[in-house]
């Protein structure tokens, strides 16, 4: 977007974004402080009562790596998707125990895996700070001005909130800087992974049948969380309820929904779909190509690769999905929306997938804001937030130096390719090398591999990181400069600008419809609702559920070949498998990425189910939600326990969950 930085919060209010003055149905990411209300009773005669919320909320999960998921028993047994806890999974493995391939079961408590590095929130309580963030903004202050004095306010608030709660301390705007809400959650860091089945049978159809549905995937897993060194008490779970929910039931999500963009305007949504979509895509792809060819070496490397092929995969396919919803009704349905509006108001990168290219940025900045007044640091590097960065920067996970070569190749390549060799970055951190080599030359020669080096730097501050020789070090220092010039620039330009003129909008837009609409996501605790059905689909009907009947016709329809292969365990018990047990289902549930790992619920605030997925129809859900076809794609609660009893010998586990 090329235009005057003076004209542009103008121009912004008066084209602006903004829903249209009704809701669909059951449309809505909905915050715990304004729940649907009148939604639910008008629609389904339902009212959930101040408790009946509070505790959904405190038993819902946020898996800080990405993700949601839900407390389940009262000694802090927790569920997520298989996928979410893929990761974990794998930097659990080697190469003689592939976690991820062959699945795991912790038979006793002594047997459960600690987790490397994995964090999980629950929020506590919400706190309205509107008032303070918005009000240290005065006239006169240049856009720049603004958003850094904002930043410094809200990073006050946060370290006010953690000195005094000892809670993790969040401000997150909400309605584009409409609304700042202080977040507090209690965190859990020692979890442990208690079971997980087989990627095959978690991910049964692969990459053909992501987004898509009918589906038959067990893709959950169990982990539990500790305190002090025993299973939290955690006395706000879920219960279970083995039958689930009926074709026409109200089931209700309590998840964290990363990120949508249905608040964009017209001239910004232009600019997603001519510029920022077809980069990113171009730009994933790369990326996937360098990542298959390493995973290609053998079989170690494809483990090691596994992960990330698999976030790539589905990246792009979700990227996919919402750019071809960019389509001419989304657009004419936005220029219907800002016209109603106003009538009513009158790639410069070192670290791309590699571990210890952004490690070393870490600690480079680090040392370096370290040293700054608490508000004027980098987002991401203030008090409040110092003990989760060092968390992270000193997890003891493992880092595959092969693997980490080859995707510093790759970054470095890229850069070239696409700014050149005359590009000051490229020629600082190349210095008229190819990128193979100064990849080779760093990752064979770093130290940052071992999390006690990494911590000495820190700890040593800038003087230890001024005499540093380590190669990737060395490389990150060169490459910091470029990297602050960048921010400093998007946030002059382009972050400033948007900030004011958010907040100019959000304050016409809760002028005319107050908070009877909901807030874009962002990764924090939301409550969409919907009813289990069927949608149309390719000139016929798809069912609300699906069976293991299902399931085993799929297999025998593709002859038993990969991605559509069942695993052994699965072939030797189909006869003791209950095949009628409802194994997916579909619901009008508004959901988007991060809502992975959701728990369904019903009227009583039961588990029914745990959301994996959404339909090929959903992906435009990043910008719009269409009632008739977005369906999310759930894993019953019947098939968990008919799995866990039936296929796994995992009979405890299921009774703990069902409450025996």
């Amino acid at each position: 977007m090329k235009m005057r930085r003076s004209s542009f919060p103008v121009l912004l209010l008066l084209i602006a974004f903004a829903s249209s003055t009704g809701v669909a149905a059951d449309e809505g990411m909905w915050t715990f402080d304004n729940p649907p209300l009148k939604q639910l009773k008008d629609r389904y005669g339902f009212t959930p009562a101040q408790q009946w919320l509070d505790h959904v909320r405190l038993s819902s999960v946020r898996f800080n790596d990405g993700g949601s998921g839900s407390f389940v028993s009262p000694n802090g047994l927790a569920i997520t998707n298989h996928h979410v806890a893929f990761g974990q999974l794998q930097k659990l493995s080697n190469a003689q125990k592939d976690y991820v391939r062959d699945g795991f079961y912790a038979r006793t408590q002594a047997e459960e895996l600690k987790c490397t590095d994995l964090e999980l929130d629950v929020l506590m309580s919400m706190e309205n700070v509107t008032a303070r963030v918005q009000g240290v903004v005065k006239p006169g202050m240049t856009e720049k001005q603004a958003l850094d004095a904002r930043k410094g306010e809200r990073a006050r608030i946060e370290k006010e909130s953690l000195v005094s709660t000892h809670l993790r301390s969040d401000v997150v705007s909400l309605y584009a800087g409409g609304e700042y809400w202080l977040y507090r959650y209690k965190k859990y860091t020692d979890v442990r992974l208690v079971f997980a089945p087989e990627q095959q049978t978690a991910f049964f159809g692969g990459d053909p049948d992501n987004f898509t549905y009918p589906r038959y995937d067990l893709d959950f897993a169990l982990l539990r969380a500790y305190e002090n060194g025993r299973p939290a008490a955690t006395k706000d779970y879920l219960r279970w309820n083995a039958k689930g929910a009926a074709d026409g039931e109200l089931v209700l999500v309590s998840g964290h929904p990363g990120g949508t963009e249905r608040e964009l305007t017209l001239a910004q949504l232009e600019t997603q779909r001519d510029l920022i979509y077809p980069e990113r895509l171009a730009r994933n792809k790369r990326q996937l190509q360098a990542v298959r060819a390493y995973a290609a070496r053998g079989p170690e490397q494809a483990r090691q690769a596994a992960d990330m092929i698999f976030g790539l995969e589905n990246t792009i396919k979700a990227f996919t999905g919402e750019y071809n919803g960019m389509d001419k009704n989304l657009f004419d349905k936005k220029r219907t929306e800002e016209a109603d509006l106003r009538a009513k108001v009158a790639s410069r990168s070192i670290s791309s997938g590699s571990e210890l290219a952004g490690l070393a940025r870490q600690i480079v900045v680090y040392v370096a804001e370290i040293k700054k007044p608490d508000a004027e640091r980098l987002d991401g590097y203030h008090d409040s937030q110092l003990d989760e960065l060092k968390f992270y920067l000193f997890s003891p996970a493992p880092i595959y130096p092969e693997f980490e070569e080859a995707l510093l190749t790759q970054s470095l390549q890229d850069s070239l390719d696409q700014l050149g060799t005359n590009d000051s970055f490229v020629m600082a951190v190349l210095d008229g090398r190819q990128p193979a080599e100064v990849a080779a030359q760093t990752v064979r020669g770093t130290k940052l591999k071992d999390p006690a080096f990494r911590k000495s730097l820190v700890e040593g501050g800038a003087a230890a990181l001024a005499a540093s020789t380590d190669p990737m070090i060395v490389l990150a220092r060169k490459a910091d400069p470029y990297f602050r010039d960048l921010r400093k620039d998007y946030e002059e330009s382009v972050e400033s600008v948007l900030t004011s003129a958010g907040e100019k909008i959000a304050k016409a837009r809760f002028a005319i419809f107050g908070k009877s609409i909901y807030p874009d996501a962002t990764f924090t605790l939301r409550l969409t609702y919907g009813t289990v059905q069927g949608y149309p689909m390719n000139g016929t009907k798809a069912p609300s559920k699906t069976t293991f009947y299902g399931l085993y016709d799929r297999a025998a329809s593709f002859d038993f070949k990969p991605p559509f292969n069942l695993m052994p365990r699965f072939i030797e018990r189909k006869d003791k498998i209950d095949l009628p047990t409802p194994l997916n289902f579909v619901a009008s549930l508004d959901i988007i990425g991060g809502n992975s790992g959701s728990p369904v619920i019903n009227r009583n605030g039961e588990f029914v189910g745990i959301i994996f997925d959404g339909n090929i129809e959903s992906l435009t859900g990043n910008f719009e939600y269409i009632e008739e076809t977005n369906r999310a794609v759930a894993v019953h609660s019947a098939a968990i326990i008919e799995a866990l009893r039936k296929v796994y010998d995992a009979a405890p586990l299921a009774d703990e969950l069902i409450g025996h």
